[in-house]
């Protein structure tokens, strides 16, 4: 995350590549050419009008994470009004498992009200920053009353650096026409599988490029700022 934060969007593994390490996650492609949803073995973009295209095999990705849900504990949800009821559950539940400094991966898949979501466009640039690039590229966009997934990731608070801390939310559309970056949403209710990982496994870019960033000098307000949609 610090590195895409810093401007790196080369591509590190392709789609199919990533699929040998999960069947559920999040991401975003070459140039940030959109949103990534991993769903069910499928990799999915979310481009910048809100429509979701399958992805290709060969696709590059820069950043993503991935693993496997399917033996994934079973949460039956009600409403939630908005996007912090929703992860307050979420939190209250990996809490139940002393899980807190563990990360996870759940899918949401569920009715929702109302999802506020945005999807950037192709920005071919080295060491311009994420936030840059989104200021130029990213449209918002609402969904209302439609069925679809939330795909989550939480990651705590010391691995901050590879991911934003907290939750991080994708959505797509039960049809798969629909989809991108949540930084809102109320859900009238839901089934949430969520697995706790006991491991990871990280793959650099061997691109010597990425050894000339100053990591530390990616912003860990500016990271949550993008992630939360803010300004």
């Amino acid at each position: 995350m610090q590195a895409l934060a810093l401007g790196y969007t080369r591509p590190v593994v392709t789609a199919e590549e990533l699929l040998k390490n999960g069947d559920t996650g999040l991401g975003t492609f070459e140039n940030v050419d959109g949103e990534m949803i991993v769903l069910d073995g499928k990799v999915y973009q979310a481009k910048q009008d809100g429509s979701v295209v399958p992805a290709e095999k060969t696709a590059g990705i820069p950043f993503a994470v991935a693993g496997f849900v399917k033996n994934g504990r079973t949460i039956e949800m009600g409403e939630k009004k908005d996007i912090e009821a929703l992860k307050s559950e979420l939190d209250l539940s990996i809490d139940k498992d002393f899980g807190l400094n563990s990360f996870h991966i759940a899918r949401i898949d569920g009715y929702f009200k109302t999802v506020r979501a945005r999807a950037g466009g192709p920005y071919r640039s080295q060491h311009v920053t994420l936030k840059t690039i989104l200021s130029k590229t990213q449209k918002e966009f609402c969904f209302e009353k439609l069925r679809g997934t939330l795909v989550c990731v939480y990651f705590p608070d010391y691995m901050d650096g590879i991911n934003a801390a907290g939750w991080h939310m994708h959505f797509i559309s039960e049809d798969k026409k629909l989809g991108g970056h949540v930084f809102e949403a109320s859900m009238s209710s839901g089934r949430c599988i969520i697995q706790r990982m006991d491991g990871i496994n990280i793959r650099l870019p061997r691109d010597p490029a990425f050894d000339v960033y100053s990591l530390k000098d990616a912003s860990e307000d500016e990271i949550k700022k993008i992630e939360q949609g803010g300004d």
